[in-house]
């Protein structure tokens, strides 16, 4: 059997075993070298055992609250200490998800099968003890406001792993689960993003088989399409935000909601063919938007997400939504060379492997007041292709060349164009 270490070290992500060469990234900033035959598979593997090998652990264990740091700005320690254990608990699990969900095939790793085999257990165990009151690690539902954000990325988890995490929950949890949803509903949310927050509680109440509120979906659904801006745009809240918050709430959480409650009211199901177009077009903003070396604008808020940035496009990877001339191959090597840029910088984790805030590296300064450790764990977000399985052109086709690494090498390329569609 494969050790922990043997896996990590073999199979963490560096940029001298990229499909496609990573210019500008110094030789220092390496971690972990992995042999270029391994792959982007490999690499992404090794980027997921690395971020969530200690927090899994901890939350196995009971120990999260125990053994997690919690950096914050100066003189918010406490007060972020309430939800970021949740925020980390949620944040990690909806990224890995999909690839938890997924059942192993002939051409798999045994590293890769063993690996996710006992995430499963640790991922089962961690959220079990996160609606146990008599748990050290019970997560406070409802005790501050961010618990609301994060109760529904646990919720998105769940319901993207619907057999292994939904689906194995015994009573004592799936109860104890709904009550944690109920707590929620205490928060109010303001006119922005957060009303899909509570929107997601419902979904997963829905599909718990408990009461849910059709009017906070509604709700939700309602504001969203008034508060789309066009070209595949959405306001966060009525006004345009220069951040990426269509790529980590808005547009993931519509496609979501379409999936689970679209069928349920009618209007709802006439809804779902224009967000997955808007989320078709944004997948191609987004994919456009990432450098020839995987870096991309330090914009807007929320940017210590790292690549949890490129969390639409990893999600229209996944659902088959990718836009017309832009193939998974690229995305794929798109995100392992944003992967590598923001996860193996110097300083982007501590001594004990926990995230540290920044983008590139170590870098305080870029955190909001809300930011704290558990926060950062929504970079877990771009593994979401990791669902696909190893024979899918996602994985299986051969290294391209994203929009900007080809137009700024001198080849051609396709003009862009905004997305033109009549709104109902």
């Amino acid at each position: 059997m494969t050790t922990r270490r043997g896996f990590l070290v073999r199979g963490a992500g560096a940029a001298v075993a990229a499909s496609l060469p990573v210019a500008g990234v110094p030789a220092q900033t390496v971690g972990h070298a992995v042999p270029a035959a391994a792959g982007d598979r490999e690499r992404w593997l090794g980027w997921v055992e690395r971020v969530s090998e200690p927090l899994l652990v901890a939350l196995s264990r009971r120990e999260l609250r125990k053994v997690m740091p919690v950096e914050a700005k100066t003189g918010l320690r406490e007060q972020r200490a309430v939800g970021t254990h949740l925020e980390a608990l949620g944040r990690l699990l909806m990224g890995l998800a999909p690839w938890l969900e997924l059942e192993p095939v002939a051409d798999e790793s045994v590293r890769e099968t063993e690996l996710r085999e006992r995430y499963r257990g640790y991922a089962r165990l961690a959220i079990a003890s996160a609606v146990d009151p008599e748990s050290p690690d019970y997560m406070r539902w409802g005790d501050s406001a961010q618990t609301v954000v994060d109760a529904s990325f646990l919720a998105l988890a769940l319901l993207r792993a619907p057999k292994q995490l939904l689906g194995t929950m015994d009573e004592r949890t799936r109860a104890g689960m709904v009550t944690a949803l109920v707590k929620e509903r205490r928060i109010l949310t303001g006119l922005n993003n957060w009303v899909l927050f509570a929107a997601m509680d419902e979904a997963l109440l829905f599909r718990l088989g408990a009461e849910w509120d059709r009017m906070r979906v509604a709700y939700a659904l309602n504001e969203l399409e008034s508060w789309y801006l066009g070209d595949g745009v959405y306001g966060d809240g009525p006004h345009f935000h220069a951040d990426n918050y269509d790529s980590y709430v808005m547009q993931p959480y519509l496609l979501m909601l379409m999936q689970v409650l679209a069928d349920e009211e009618k209007p709802w199901a006439a809804m779902r063919e224009g967000i997955v177009a808007r989320a078709t077009r944004y997948a191609a903003i987004q994919e456009r938007i990432i450098g020839p070396d995987g870096t991309f604008p330090v914009l807007g808020r929320s940017i210590t997400y790292r690549a949890g940035a490129f969390h639409l496009l990893a999600d229209a990877a996944l659902r088959g939504v990718l836009p017309e001339g832009v193939s998974g191959a690229q995305v794929r090597c798109a995100l392992t060379a944003v992967q590598a840029r923001t996860l193996d910088a110097p300083g982007t984790f501590d001594a004990q492997g926990w995230l540290q805030i920044g983008l590139a590296g170590h870098q305080p300064g870029l955190g909001e007041a809300y930011i704290s450790t558990g926060s950062l764990y929504l970079c877990s977000a771009a593994w979401l292709p990791l669902g696909l399985a190893h024979a899918h052109p996602f994985w299986s086709a051969p290294a391209e060349p994203w929009t900007q690494k080809k137009v700024w090498a001198g080849a051609d390329a396709a003009a862009d164009h905004a997305f033109a569609e009549t709104r109902p």
